[in-house]
């Protein structure tokens, strides 16, 4: 093999080495440049979701000192070291090695106020009222994809609350929520909510629906994390971990104004 073909590459064990050769650095980037971005992206990811070192460490089963070894560029993570960053953090072996993952975030982020065009289909009675459109559990997966569609959100149940605390100027949607990790709302309650346009303006801790790409319709309390280009989603039953999204993976957020639940609470 000509020492050019390839910027970088990796050393695995013999027995793999047989069967396969590891490298995935681009041929436009040097060894050195690929170096940096490596040791500079695996930090980044740590810092973002603001692990320590030891805490990435139980999560990953690397250990720390490796890590810490990898982030200073004092060793090169081997091909199975790499993996578990790239499932873990979800970012494939040629982003961790090739991208300043830091950059391209800050250039991909999403358009947290709201000011590009976000489609958000809606639908109006012969009065020229607009409806509340109602999303139930069966429908939540085919909500992800049809979202802006108005065809879709036409074929969804539809209604009208007669309450004063819902604007005529507003456009609501209501969500049935599924688990418990919102207790003591329960499974199968249904959240009233409120489109926000501009993410800037979520109260921090406050309930929202949160649309993602992996994780569909979630209700949690979020916080604003707009610094590392996320949303931090939170539960209110003690019993399930808090996660962050990042804000190219939210499609729709909706603050929670009530719900309405057929599930009556047990006497005291």
């Amino acid at each position: 093999m000509d020492k050019y073909s390839f910027d970088m590459y990796f050393s695995i064990s013999e027995k793999i080495k047989q069967t396969c050769t590891f490298a995935v650095l681009k041929k436009s980037l040097t060894q050195e440049q690929s170096m940096e971005n490596l040791n500079k992206n695996l930090r980044h990811l740590r810092l973002r979701k603001r692990l320590s070192q030891q805490k990435l460490s139980s999560q990953i089963g690397i250990g720390a000192s490796s890590i810490s070894a990898y982030e200073k560029r004092r060793s090169v993570p081997k091909i199975n070291s790499l993996l578990k960053y790239s499932r873990y953090f979800k970012r494939n072996l040629d982003e961790l090695v090739n991208d300043d993952i830091s950059k391209t975030d800050l250039i991909n982020q999403q358009d947290v106020k709201g000011e590009k065009l976000r489609i958000l289909p809606i639908l109006v009675d012969p009065k020229n009222e607009e409806m509340i459109s109602l999303v139930p559990v069966k429908a939540a997966a085919g909500y992800l994809k049809g979202y802006s569609d108005a065809a879709f959100i036409s074929e969804l149940p539809n209604f009208r609350l007669p309450f004063n605390e819902l604007s005529e100027n507003k456009t609501y949607r209501a969500f049935q929520i599924e688990g418990e990790s919102m207790l003591p709302v329960s499974a199968g309650s249904y959240i009233i909510c409120e489109y926000v346009q501009d993410w800037e303006l979520i109260q921090n801790d406050t309930c929202h629906i949160v649309i993602t790409a992996e994780d569909g319709i979630v209700y949690k309390r979020v916080k604003k994390d707009f610094t590392n280009h996320q949303l931090i989603l939170n539960s209110d039953n003690p019993d399930y971990l808090s996660f962050e999204v990042n804000v190219n993976e939210v499609r729709e957020v909706w603050k929670a104004l009530g719900f309405m639940s057929f599930n009556l609470p047990d006497k005291l």
